[in-house]
């Protein structure tokens, strides 16, 4: 028998906001590439590609401040390791020629609501 796959409510609410913002990033001409991809360096929520430009996304989703904003979650640190899985993942694509960034999606919402808040934050790395 298949054992159920059940995910904690953390989870739901992550997969949730990658939806939204693949969605969003649909809507704005990017072609989206791949979702959830695994590096030595981190996971890449999204990657699209605009033009010549690929852009990584990462995707951080809260349903309350009790932790504050979303972008902050985004640290020194955690750009690092976006950095590295980015640069991991264009070694990977030996045909690939032009330019890439890493940008953050913010999203304020409940879990299925209609029309929460979103922040599109453009290269986060400068």
């Amino acid at each position: 028998m298949a054992e159920e796959c059940v995910k904690t409510y953390r989870q739901q609410i992550g997969a949730w906001g990658e939806s939204v913002a693949a969605n969003l990033i649909s809507a704005a001409g990017y072609t989206l590439i791949a979702q959830n991809v695994r590096t030595p360096y981190g996971e890449i929520d999204l990657i699209a590609q605009q033009g010549q430009t690929m852009v990584f996304f990462e995707v951080k989703t809260r349903s309350t401040d009790d932790f504050g904003n979303p972008e902050e979650a985004v640290d020194a640190r955690k750009v690092e390791h976006l950095i590295g899985a980015a640069l991991y993942f264009i070694q990977q694509q030996p045909n690939f020629v032009g330019d890439w960034r890493i940008d953050l999606i913010a999203i304020r919402g409940r879990l299925g609501q209609k029309d929460p808040e979103i922040e599109w934050f453009e290269n986060v790395t400068n």
